[in-house]
Parts: structure tokens; sequence; C-alpha cells
């Protein structure tokens, strides 16, 4: 598309002070695929001659002078351009365009209806005040339709607009409009925060009820879609929340300056007013406040700024810094509720990556108590999360964090999952509550350590953690290590697969969660034996490079050693001790490694048996010589 252009730059100047100090209302579109969001936001653009984003982006970028919309533009040209971005996959995340009437200002986020891309729609959402849920007239309420209420609702929304679109493809019949209505409202009965609800009849194609009432639709008595966002009240809860600013940087350019700057998702801060950083819970003054590079006497939510304390308090990013008066919570276990957006399921007991605020932190997701069936908001059991469902689960980080609950501020109490190894983001959630235990539980000191057990025995303890294929030799390699080292006097311990499944973890099948849930338990069995000194090897084949990865972490450094047990799958399954291979063959076995589960291969693990050119014996002994050279076995 061209853009015909009429302002220049100083036009463009005037008319954004003309805009400065009218209200925002931010907004989403959403909906199932095809029910008319493209078309929507085209007819509002055009229709109302609004001037949007891209113009002026493209003025700054080439100094090009540019026009209004509807001018010279072509409706049907500006849809297919919107529609040709979704292709494109421009707007396969998040489409944010900015535009103006007389009355306000508005940030719409464009997202789309696809069932696979519901986590953008909740992306879009999440900073949204408003949602037009579009719902094609001919196909009602749909299951995608409910699924985007409820994350609105969930998400803090409080105003929806039930945009009925395509009613010229019903001849506007007043019947379908109700019927549809009342179905949605006897399902929104359930939605959270007593969520708003005004029903409007339109077609986006043909401009009814967009920008005015049309005589189309005479037995509607309501607004247009634009006459009600344009005089919809904006409750802004974030300016009479309590003063919330999560430190992004530390700004320390000289000895004489140290101010932390982020922007401030909740409350107004003044000059001199009392505040504390959490989690070190330190009090202290606001002495100055930076707006860019000017001093200002005071700063609200949305603004981004610099704050100057009047003592030396240890403040780094990620820490929150709260009113004195009204500060956050911290609290290392929470109950949340979590919307998944991978592919791959949520598996209890496996650990993510948590960003919340500035804040980067290590998570373990416990079983979910429940998930939320989009159907009818009905509670239904759960012990994992697909794609796109919403469950609630409760969730213990490896350190406490400051966070409010996000029915009360939205930044300070959402957060996003992290998968460790791709670093994809694979789920959003939003906390509910501390949980007690969280507060009520402390670790005890003991006076007998690690060290001193280690210093009894004269050995460094430490994890020997075998990985291998079933047959690979892991056990038999594994007990003739420990008979080397009980044999010189060193004090150990074998936790083998099969032996801890006849007790510890006999409740536990192999599906995927299954085996994260058996690592878990292993992992922290050894941690312990750890702490009393003890040179621990264990024998499981540990498919998942995340949960080896997690057994490490919860170890110090070098007390972790990984042996992976090389031997290839065609070799595996010729020794086929146990006969599983020819059972999981014949379907008689299912979720068996190496067949029809994944087994992850250590990148690079402290040592690498080689059992095709090596004994068990032999393999023995080489480890056995790799840690006298590690001093593993004298302290």
């Amino acid at each position: 598309m061209s853009h015909q252009s009429d302002l220049i730059e100083s036009d463009i100047t005037a008319y954004l002070e003309a805009h400065e100090n009218k209200s925002l209302l931010r907004f989403i579109t959403c909906g199932s695929v095809d029910d008319g969001k493209s078309t929507l936001i085209g007819r509002m653009l055009y229709d109302s001659k609004m001037i949007f984003e891209d113009q002026l982006d493209a003025l700054e970028a080439d100094s090009k002078r540019v026009g209004t919309q509807g001018e010279n533009i072509d409706f049907a040209l500006l849809v297919d351009g919107l529609a040709a971005e979704r292709e494109q996959g421009i707007t396969i995340d998040v489409a944010y365009r900015f535009f103006s009437t007389d009355k306000r200002k508005f940030i719409v986020a464009d997202t789309p209806g696809h069932v696979q891309y519901t986590r953008n729609m909740a992306t879009g959402a999440s900073t949204a005040d408003l949602a037009i849920l579009l719902i094609d007239a001919r196909r009602g309420v749909l299951e995608q339709t409910r699924r985007h209420a409820f994350i609105a609702s969930s998400l803090g929304i409080k105003k929806l607009v039930l945009a009925i679109n395509k009613m010229d493809l019903k001849d506007y019949d007043q019947g379908v409009f109700e019927d549809i209505e009342a179905e949605f409202i006897d399902f929104a009965e359930e939605l959270a925060n007593g969520i708003e609800i005004q029903a409007i009849p339109m077609s986006a194609l043909e401009g009814t009820n967009i920008t005015t009432k049309s005589d189309k639709t005479p037995w509607y008595t309501g607004p247009s879609l634009m006459e009600y966002l344009e005089t919809v009240p904006v409750d802004d809860q974030r300016l009479n929340s309590p003063f919330r600013l999560p430190v992004q940087y530390v700004n320390r350019p000289n000895l004489d300056f140290r101010g932390f700057s982020g922007q401030i998702p909740s409350g107004v801060v003044r000059v001199g007013d009392r505040i504390k950083t959490l989690p070190s819970a330190k009090e202290t003054t606001v002495t100055r406040i930076l707006s860019g590079d000017k001093d200002v006497d005071e700063a609200v939510a949305g603004e981004s700024v610099t704050i100057c304390f009047a003592d030396e308090v240890d403040t780094s990013r990620g820490d929150l810094i709260c009113t004195a008066d009204s500060p956050a919570e911290v609290a290392d276990q929470f109950q949340a509720r979590i919307f998944w957006m991978s592919e791959e399921k949520l598996l209890p007991g496996r650990r993510y990556l948590m960003k919340i605020g500035s804040k980067m932190v290590t998570a373990q997701i416990n079983e979910a108590k429940y998930k939320i069936d989009m159907s009818d908001l009905d509670d239904r059991p759960a012990k994992d999360l697909s794609l796109n469902e919403v469950g609630v689960c409760t969730l213990s980080l490896d350190q406490a964090v400051p966070f409010d609950p996000y029915a009360e501020i939205r930044e300070t109490g959402g957060f996003i999952l992290i998968d460790r190894l791709t670093n994809n983001t694979v789920g959003m959630g939003l906390i509910d509550f501390a949980l007690r235990r969280a507060g009520n539980i402390h670790w005890q000191s003991i006076d007998v350590n690690k060290a001193a057990h280690a210093s009894q025995k004269g050995q460094k303890p430490a994890v020997l953690w075998f990985t291998g294929l079933s047959g690979s030799g892991k056990s038999t390699i594994a007990n003739a290590l420990q008979k080397r080292l009980f044999s010189i006097d060193r004090h150990t311990y074998l936790l083998d697969g099969d032996n801890v499944r006849h007790g510890l973890n006999r409740d536990l099948g192999f599906t995927d969660a299954d085996r994260v849930e058996n690592i878990r338990r292993v992992a922290e069995v050894s941690r312990l034996m750890v702490d009393a000194g003890l040179i621990t090897l264990v024998s499981f084949i540990s498919p998942f490079k995340s949960e080896r990865r997690m057994a490490r972490n919860m170890l110090e450094e070098n007390e972790f050693v990984e042996i992976y047990v090389n031997t290839p799958l065609d070799v595996a399954e010729k020794r086929d001790v146990k006969g599983l291979y020819k059972k999981a063959r014949a379907g008689e076995i299912k979720n068996f490694t190496g067949i029809d589960s994944p087994y992850e291969a250590p990148d690079q693990p402290e040592i690498s048996i080689d059992t095709t050119s090596l004994t068990a014996d032999e393999a023995a002994e080489q480890i056995l010589d790799w840690l006298k050279e590690k001093g593993y076995l004298d302290v």
C-alpha cells in the first residue's frame, strides 16, 4: 500500500501534542480464527480516518510525508494488507496498533485466533484494559471463544465487548443475536472478576454499528462499537495500588551517583517517601526521582524512572522497591494458575526457569491440582498440562522472590516459564497466594555437617551418575566399581533403577511425567547421601538432559560426576539380557527408552565409557583411576 502525503513533520508534532492529554484505552481483539478481526480493525481505521502508528514510524524512518487513513486508501486494500501481514507471519505473534479519535487514544493488540497461537492472545491480554471478543454469527460460541474469554478474565480484564460479527450473513436476525448473547452470558457467569459485557451486533465488512448506529438493526438500542470504546470508563487500578518498582538496572556512572532504574507498574512515588527494598527488607527514603535526565517531584504507574536513596542500601537487578507501609510479600512456594504454551507437556517435577518482574529463578512445578475444562469451566483431575490447557499448580523456587497476588497487581503477580534447554517460553503463570508452609518451614542448621562426615570418612563425597540405554551395562559397571571402592575402605552406596522401583518409586510408571518424578526423588536421596559424606553410585537410564541437570544443580560444584555408558541401540538390543527390547518391539511394553520414548545423550559427561571396546571390569578401573586423579578418594 502506498501512503499519499498531505502532512509535514510539524503537522505530526502538532497532532501528537493535541492528543497528549487524552485518556488511553488498551484493548485486544480476540476470538476464533476467521471471525473477522482483521476486517474489524481495518474498518475502525478506515471509517474513522485515523492516523496510526505505522505512518508515524515511517516519517521518522525515511523523512517522507504521510497522510491520513481513509482519504487515499481503499478499504479493501487496507483489509487485504492487514490479512497479508497475518499470512506472512507478521502478526502471528501480536501486532500493536496505535490510533486516536477526538475523544481518546487507543492501543489495540491484534492477535491470531488459531488454537496453536492461544499463547499469543494471552500475551496481548496481559496488558489490556478491555477485550473485543468476536463471534461469527453463523457459528456462534465456540470452544476458542470460551477459552479466550476465560483467559481475558483471568488476566484481569473486567470489560468485554461481545462483537457478534457477520450479522449481514444472517439477515440481521434479532433472534440470532439474542441467542448467541444469552448463551455467552450464561457461560460468563462462571468467569472471575465479575466481567462487564456489552454485546453489539455488527458487520465489520459493511461497517454496521462500528463507528455509528446503523438502521439495519433498529431493534438494537445500545451504542456503536466506537461510541462504547470512546466513553467506557477506564478503571486504572494501577494508580490506586501500592507503589512498586522492579529494578531493571543499577545506574552508577560515578562514586557520587547511584540510582535504580525501571518502569513503575503500580502506584505513585514522591521525593521524601519512605520505601523498602525486597527481599532484603531494608528501608530508606527517596531523595531524587529522574525521568530521563530531568528531576521530578513524583512519578506514577507506567513511567520509566531512576530513583536515588538517602542510604546505601544493598539493592540489585531483580529486587523490588516498594512503599514501606504496604510492601509486597516474599516467598519461595506458591499456588498459581498456569497457562501452558508448549507442544511438549508440562511435566511435574521438572525444573524450569521462571522470570518474574526482572528476576530470574529456577522453579519446580509440582503435580497439577486440577485443570480447567473450557467447555464449562469445571475443574477436572490432572497430572500434567498439554498445549493451551490451564491448570492450578503449586511451585517451589530455589530462592524467595517478592510478589503480589496477580489479582492485586498484575505486573508483580505474573510470571513466565522458560525451558532450560531450548530457552523457549513454555508457560505463563498467575500467582494466587504463597503456600503457608513457605513461611512456616525453615532449614534447620546441623552441627555435624557434610564436611564433618567427609573428614571422618577420609573421602570427598560425590554422586557418580551412570546414564545410558537399558542393557548398556550401567548396573554391572556400577556394581564392579563399588566392590573396588569397598576393597580400599571407601564408604559408598549404590542406588539402582530397578531396586528403587521396588520401594521408594514403586508407585511410578514409565510415562515422561513419571520418569521425571523418578529422577527427582532419586536426586533428592542422592543429595542426602552426599550430605552424609558418601560416594553415591546412581545407576538409572535417566533419559532426559533436564533431569540430569536438575540433579547436578542440587549439589555443589564437582560433586556430580556424569558417567555416560555409551552403548549403541543395536548393541544394547542384541544383548537384551532381560528380554525387554523384544517385548517393546512386540508392543507389550509402552514408553520404552530407545524404542518409543527418547533418550537424550549427554553433551559433555565427565566420563564416557565405550562398552563395545571395554569390559565391565576395565570400565570400573577407568572410573577408579579418574576418581584417584581428581582427588575424590582422599581428603
